[in-house]
Parts: structure tokens; C-alpha cells; sequence
């Protein structure tokens, strides 16, 4: 299976257990507890504001004009007052469509199968933004394959997130990054670095003294 984590809204699966996979994502997404984030045990907080949600909204009905299938429908299910939307899961979202090449940034998770490891590098690929993908295997042929071939600045095998730890630079890619330099690690400390280069010839005939 491969993780794009800055494309939230399209996830490409590739393994036998993708059906299981999509049966496990809708579980938990309908167990989430939306609420005030000060509340304890909440863990879906609201959108930033009305504009935010209705932006969400138009999102996930866009994905379903173009052939996706809502498998949780967190419109439907009632949320406390406010700029609420509980998670929303949808299946076989198109990988050219406007749901998968668009960062999302609300509760929305949108599953495409892919029959083998080539096809599914090939939709991380195509997309437009390129900060994190993750494969999830056994094999570590597989592994290396994903690793030199997905366009994307932080590669994960494995793990949920691929977020670097402090040393390393914060690596996105495509239009995922902008400006010179990467966050954290040594681009970090580049950052805040006058650089100054000094070039010196003393030829033999000269005195070099101090």
C-alpha cells in the first residue's frame, strides 16, 4: 500500500488485503470522537471556519460527481453546532480527478486500488504534490523499488508517518515545497548561516608572513 500523506485525499492501495483495508479505515473513522479539542478523549477537532468547511463539502461532492463511492458519509451523521464534519471515507476516487490533486486539510480519506507496485508508485507519481509516501511490505525487494522510484521528498517503509526526526531535513518535493532550503537538519542551519568564501594564491616568490 502506498501513503502520499500530503495528497490526504487519495490513498493508492496496493496489496491482497486492500477490500479489508477499506472495511478497517471506515471502522475507525466511524469510532472517531469529533468535538471541542480541549475535551478529553476528542480527536477530530472542527474546521478552521464556515468558508473551510463548505471548501471540505465542495471536495467531497466533487469526488463523488466523478465516480467515487462514499463509504462513510460524515454529512450524513450528526456533529455538535459549529464547523464540524465527521470523518468522511471514499472509495475508487479518481487519481486524476479534482478530490485526488487537491490537499484537502478536513477529515477526508480517499482509497484507489491499484493492481501491482508499479501502478501504484505510477499514482504517486502523477500527482502534482510530492511531500510524503509510505509503503507498507514485507519484501524488501518491494521496499527498495518504492523507495528510489516514488517522487516524493520523505520516503516511509512501513511506518504511519515518515515524519523525519529533528537531524534530518523535512524533505517535500513538487508543489510541496517552496523557497531554497528544507526544514530542520542541516538546511535548517543553513538557514541562518552568512556563508563566506575566501580564495587565496600565494605564489612561491612571494613572503607569506603574519
Amino acid at each position: 500500500m502506498a501513503l502520499p500523506l500530503n495528497l490526504p485525499a487519495m490513498i493508492p492501495l496496493w496489496f491482497f488485503g486492500g477490500r479489508r483495508f477499506t472495511a478497517a479505515m471506515a471502522a475507525a473513522a466511524r469510532m472517531r470522537v469529533v468535538g471541542d479539542g480541549q475535551d478529553d478523549g476528542v480527536e477530530t477537532g472542527p474546521l478552521i471556519c464556515a468558508a473551510s468547511r463548505e471548501r471540505v463539502l465542495g471536495l467531497i461532492a466533487a469526488g463523488e460527481r466523478e465516480g467515487a463511492r462514499v463509504v462513510v458519509d460524515g454529512r450524513a451523521l450528526q456533529a455538535p453546532p459549529g464547523f464540524f464534519l465527521r470523518p468522511t471515507v471514499l472509495e475508487n476516487v479518481a487519481p486524476a480527478g479534482t478530490l485526488a490533486g487537491t490537499e484537502v486539510f478536513g477529515p477526508v480519506l480517499g482509497l484507489t486500488h491499484a493492481e501491482t507496485l508499479e501502478e501504484a508508485i505510477a499514482l504517486v507519481n502523477a500527482q502534482a504534490y510530492g511531500n510524503m509516501a509510505c509503503l507498507f511490505t514485507a519484501s524488501g525487494a518491494a521496499a527498495r523499488q518504492f523507495r528510489h522510484q516514488a517522487e516524493a521528498g520523505n520516503i516511509g517503509i512501513n511506518p504511519g508517518v515518515a515524519a523525519p526526526l529533528a537531524q534530518f531535513p523535512f524533505s517535500g518535493w513538487k508543489g510541496s515545497f517552496f523557497g531554497d532550503l528544507h526544514a530542520q537538519g542541516r538546511d535548517a542551519v543553513e538557514f541562518y548561516t552568512d556563508k563566506k568564501v575566501v580564495i587565496e594564491r600565494w605564489p612561491r616568490a612571494w613572503s607569506r608572513k603574519f
